[in-house]
């Protein structure tokens, strides 16, 4: 919600200053409006493409772990009542359930090793999603690895650090992306008049 509010403010921020008519200068609002949505998403883009590899690589993270914590869990919502869902189902090896915190695990190791190991500012962002989305997969679960039991569904699962994990993910991801839309205003905008 807190990324829809600041595209939200963005869009308004553009529409403000960039080359769509205003709300109270056409007949054709809606048009205006996908205009405005089409040139925040140039500035978000060109703040992407301006930002270092590292300011990159940070925002990937953040940006992957949000959005992979809240695809697992709704994955597992929508596995409560269900076998499969698309690609999706509960693993089990024998008789021993496979939560998705060992994948979660396994992808951000590796990730991370290879990070290490190859130590290459350019391979860094596309690393990030993947440490990212693992670390995700893994704080969803951060209750069941802190309790050693399946409290997934209790009230200890739903209130533990996945709520603080999730809301620092978020606000992280918030900040990073303004750095980003900043910079592509400077890029695509007419500079701001003085007043």
């Amino acid at each position: 919600m807190t990324a829809i509010g600041a595209f939200v403010v963005e869009l308004g921020r553009v529409w403000r200053r960039g080359s769509a008519p205003l709300p109270t200068e056409t007949d054709h609002v809606v048009e205006a409006a996908v205009e405005a949505g089409v040139e925040t998403t140039a500035v978000a883009v060109a703040g992407y493409q301006a930002a270092p590899a590292q300011e990159n690589a940070l925002f990937n993270l953040f940006a992957s772990f949000v959005i992979s914590l809240l695809a697992s869990r709704g994955i597992a919502f929508a596995l409560r009542d269900r076998r499969r869902l698309g690609p999706f189902r509960n693993v089990r090896l024998g008789r021993r359930h496979i939560h998705h915190f060992v994948p979660g695990i396994a992808l951000a190791f590796l990730s991370g090793a290879i990070a290490i190991v190859t130590r290459n500012e350019d391979l860094e962002p596309r690393l990030a999603l993947l440490f990212g989305t693992g670390m995700g997969m893994t704080m969803d679960e951060a209750a069941l690895l802190l309790e050693l039991d399946d409290v997934y569904w209790t009230e200890e699962g739903l209130l533990s650090v996945q709520i603080g994990a999730g809301l620092v993910g978020l606000l992280g991801a918030l900040a990073i992306g303004l750095r980003f839309l900043r910079r592509g205003e400077e890029r695509v905008l007419p500079p701001a008049p003085a007043v």
